[in-house]
C-alpha cells in the first residue's frame, strides 16, 4: 500500500489542500492520502489557531463534500503524543511496515524545512513530493535542503516511481498553482466579524 501523508495545522482547510492531495493521489500512484491535523505546529503560534476537534471536523467535512474515499483525515498525531515530523515518521514505520509512505508538502514547507527538527533524519527515512505554492517556489527550489539533496531529485515524469524508491528521494511535481492560503481566510473572516464559520 502507498500512502501520502499530509501533516498540517489545516486552520482551516481548503480548496488548495484538497488538489494537492488529489494531484497526488493520481502522480504519485497513491492509494490513500492521510491528512495528519497537527495538534500543534512548533513552528506556528498558538494565537489564531482552532481547536484541534474543530480542524479535525473541518477536514473531515471538506473531504465528505468532494466524494473521495482515497483522503483520510486523522488525528493519529495527537493519539501518538508526537508534534514533530520526524518522530510521528518514526511510530508510523513501526505501526504499518509495510506501507510504503511518501511525505507531501507544498514548496512552502521545503523552503522551511531546514529549521524542522531532524530535517536530515526525516529525508532518510521517507521519500517526499512538493508541489508549487505561488510565492515560495524560488526560494524552495534553491533553497538549502534542495541544495543539499539535488542528486536525489527525480524527474516529474518519474513520478510515480516515487513511493517504491529508498529515500532519500525527492520531486518536484509542476500543477496549477493556487493562491489561497488559510492565513488569508482567517483574516477575511476577522475582517467580517466572524473568528470562525
Amino acid at each position: 500500500m502507498r500512502v501520502g501523508l499530509f501533516g498540517g495545522s489545516f486552520n482551516p482547510v481548503h480548496d488548495g489542500h484538497i488538489q494537492l492531495a488529489r494531484r497526488a493521489l493520481r502522480q504519485l500512484g497513491l492509494d490513500q492520502v492521510w491528512f495528519l491535523v497537527s495538534p500543534g505546529n512548533p513552528l506556528k503560534p498558538v494565537a489564531g489557531m482552532a481547536p484541534m476537534a474543530e480542524r479535525l471536523a473541518g477536514v473531515r467535512a471538506r473531504i465528505h463534500s468532494v466524494r473521495q474515499r482515497r483522503l483520510v483525515a486523522t488525528d493519529i498525531e495527537a493519539r501518538l503524543g508526537t508534534r514533530y515530523t520526524f518522530d510521528t515518521l518514526r511510530r508510523l514505520k513501526r505501526l504499518f511496515p509495510h506501507v510504503r509512505f511518501v511525505w507531501l508538502m507544498g514548496a512552502d514547507g521545503l523552503a522551511q524545512m531546514g529549521r524542522w527538527r531532524r530535517w536530515q533524519d526525516i529525508v532518510s527515512m521517507v521519500p517526499f513530493a512538493v508541489l508549487p505554492r505561488p510565492g515560495y517556489n524560488p526560494a524552495a527550489l534553491h533553497g538549502r535542503v534542495a541544495r543539499r539533496l539535488a542528486r536525489w531529485r527525480l524527474p516529474a515524469r518519474a513520478a510515480r516511481l516515487l513511493p517504491m524508491c529508498a529515500p532519500p528521494a525527492w520531486v518536484f511535481l509542476p500543477a496549477p498553482q493556487n493562491a489561497i492560503s488559510a492565513t488569508q481566510i482567517r483574516a477575511s473572516r476577522a475582517a467580517c466579524g466572524h473568528e470562525r464559520e
